[in-house]
């Protein structure tokens, strides 16, 4: 069952920027590259995953400005709470590096020299906003305005939220600096280039040699046609990052020097075990190289990465493995609509193998959106590891303990067994080609044969007869084998659940050919529950909010005029920090349309307008306002609160209203020259 070679292999999974929480997002993709890599450990691989926190740029250098700190200060404790995330979610790293560090330094300087004085980068002038109040150049995303194309209002330098449009920060109206809030001026600076073009038939023949997806493939197509463009890869100063050895006063663009973190994470690990770097990334090297990404950030590698690397001479990457987006109960996760889960938030709610299943559970070859369902995720949960996984062991392990405690010499159905072991090679192709969705339905079918073979046999009726007691310990020992199989084809998903299950069974569960033998004759050790089932009301709060502020404004259940205002009154003496109260994201929003709602004497529909988005909300205002006279008014919203699902629709958030001991009602309205979509601070 093992393969016959041994293969080298280096992996990688998308570095996260050191300027927030990680979210559910950068979960998924951390779980689908610790599967394949330890799916690689169990068949014998020699395989290392490494990867860094992104470090550098303007956003950590005005974060950690506003924050009071330096930027070392800031990602160094961003880092302690990133690596924290990714080992409660069991995440595997063989090293966790940081871009900020001397090997980084190394890699990105060797690299740059290489390509300079390989005749690869070229230097000349850009116009770029300036920020006179800051004293800086701006990037295209700290410049902000009305969109040239749609009018809509405070959208990005670089592309419009509202109808798609790409520009430039040139091209705004009433365009402002977000660091200064002032009008930016243009000023001309001397910038560095790396010359992709150069390398267009290296990279035709890169991504036609079986390197990437076909989706991926197909859209790097498009790119070829309209020609590779000179990527811009310095910034001037202040930046934080590294300065370019040549060029005083320029730095390194932050996505010239993140993915070179790959190497930098690579190189100190390779010190720390006393390896060469070189094995791996030597131009002739036999080792394998994959990146596993998102599919936003596919055209920095697939193109500008493989080219850089090659530019310097170091092998190419062996593939890139690009996956969708993760969406939360069919919606974008989003801060304002309540979607937006962090790590460490499921972590504080629910265990994190049952999230690395359902991950699993969804993620095939291709770069299609993965969306959680909370609903689903429970329903699956506690069907497929409660109930029919774990169910075996619990079902089985009792008649054992009752039996003596080892298991029998000798199976009953020694073919059902051969069956699931004969699944070994079948569902190792699966996972090695990461169509882990496929092979967790074939898993699952197992398991539902395996408690088909205890139900069919029914160990409870036999054990009445004490003399049935040994035919009662085989069919135990049938039950538990069954599992055992599962369990050791599931550990890449279940890490925790396998080693759980390793020391009940006594034996390891860490090689794929575990399965090749029963398990027959050993003791068990006590049965411990292994997985319990989810509570759905538990795995709803996920998407609601955990802080006081907000549950005062969404604590009514039904939609009563004075509900809101009686809601906050109840907790008026319930102090909260200001940081709980920044978390409420109050937005102006203009009224579309509004409506009164049939079957309710309370509810008006009102059709929002945030400047980006629209939303629709059911608000108990009817008694005080009249639709018509609501239509063009500026409301204030709370934008952040979860979607609530009410018998007339989905009401996306709500809009604040003041009350009176007389039960007035009198909506929050800003000042004139607000715009939809301003934040109320």
């Amino acid at each position: 069952m093992k393969p016959s070679t041994r293969r080298q292999i280096l992996v990688t999974s998308a570095l996260p920027y050191a300027n927030g929480p990680l979210h559910l997002g950068h979960i998924i993709e951390a779980v689908q590259t610790d599967v394949w890599v330890r799916f690689q450990r169990m068949r014998g691989h020699d395989c290392l995953y490494v990867c860094a926190e992104d470090t550098h740029g303007t956003p950590i250098m005005i974060k950690a400005q506003s924050e009071g700190i330096t930027p070392e200060q800031l990602i160094e404790r961003v880092a302690r709470e990133h690596g924290a995330d990714y080992r409660d979610f069991l995440i595997g790293h063989d090293h966790f590096h940081s871009t900020h560090t001397a090997e980084n330094r190394f890699f990105t300087d060797l690299l740059y020299t290489r390509l300079r004085d390989g005749g690869f980068i070229t230097r000349r002038a850009v116009r770029q906003a300036f920020d006179e109040t800051a004293g800086m150049f701006l990037p295209d995303r700290y410049v902000r305005g009305t969109c040239p194309k749609c009018g809509a209002s405070d959208q990005y330098g670089d592309s419009c939220e509202a109808c798609g449009a790409t520009y430039t920060p040139a091209d705004l109206i009433d365009a402002v600096s977000t660091v200064s809030g002032t009008r930016p001026v243009w000023r001309e600076s001397d910038h560095l280039f790396f010359a992709l073009g150069k390398f267009d038939t290296m990279l035709r023949e890169w991504v036609s040699s079986g390197t990437l997806q076909d989706a991926v493939r197909a859209k790097l197509e498009e790119w070829f046609a309209t020609g590779l463009q000179d990527w811009d890869i310095s910034r001037d100063a202040p930046y934080f990052g590294f300065e370019v050895p040549d060029s005083p006063g320029k730095y390194f663009y932050v996505w010239f020097d993140a993915p070179i973190g790959y190497l930098g994470s690579l190189k100190a690990l390779c010190d720390k075990r006393g390896l060469d770097v070189a094995t791996y990334l030597a131009p002739d090297s036999t080792a394998e190289m994959y990146h596993f990404i998102g599919k936003d950030i596919s055209y920095f590698h697939t193109l500008f990465w493989p080219a850089v690397l090659h530019g310097a001479g170091f092998r190419r990457p062996t593939a890139v493995f690009v996956h969708g987006f993760l969406t939360i109960n069919g919606q974008k996760m989003s801060k304002s609509r309540g979607t937006f889960i962090t790590a460490r938030r499921y972590l504080e709610l629910l265990p994190p193998e049952p999230l690395r299943y359902y991950f699993a559970a969804k993620l095939g070859t291709g770069i299609d959106d993965i969306d959680l369902a909370l609903e689903d995720f429970t329903a699956r949960i506690n069907s497929d590891i409660v109930g029919k996984l774990v169910n075996i062991a619990s079902r089985c392990a009792g008649f054992v303990a009752r039996g003596g405690g080892s298991l029998a010499p000798e199976l009953p159905d020694p073919s059902l067994y051969q069956e699931f072991a004969g699944a070994a090679e079948r569902i190792a192709a699966l996972y090695d080609t990461r169509d882990y969705a496929q092979a967790m339905r074939e898993i699952m079918l197992l398991a539902d044969r395996a408690n088909q073979y205890v139900d069919s046999h029914k160990p409870w009726a036999l054990a009445k007869d004490p003399a049935r007691a040994g035919e009662v310990l085989a069919v135990a020992t049938q039950g538990i084998n069954l599992f055992r199989v599962l369990m050791v084809y599931l550990a890449p998903v279940l890490p925790g659940i396998a080693c759980k299950a390793a020391g009940f069974l006594g034996t390891p569960l860490d090689s794929w050919d575990e399965v090749r033998q029963p398990l027959l004759g050993t003791p068990l050790a006590a049965y411990e529950p292994l997985a319990t089932r989810l509570d759905p009301k538990l795995v709803t709060t996920l998407v609601e909010s955990a802080t006081p502020a907000l549950a005062a404004l969404a604590a009514p259940a039904a939609p009563a005029a004075k509900a809101p205002v009686a809601a906050a009154a109840k907790d008026a003496d319930a102090p909260i920090s200001i940081d709980e109260f920044f978390r409420v994201d109050l937005r102006v929003a203009a009224v579309l349309e509004a409506s009164t709602v049939e079957g309710s004497d309370k509810l008006l529909k009102l059709l929002l307008d945030l400047g980006s988005e629209r939303r629709t909300v059911f608000s108990g205002i009817r008694s005080a306002y009249r639709p018509e006279d609501l239509v063009g008014r500026k409301v204030v919203m709370v934008a952040n609160l979860a979607p609530r699902k009410m018998r007339f629709g989905t009401s996306e958030g709500m809009v604040i209203c003041a009350g009176d001991d007389a039960g007035g009602i009198f909506l929050l309205s800003p000042d004139d020259g607000a715009q939809p979509g301003s934040r109320v601070s």
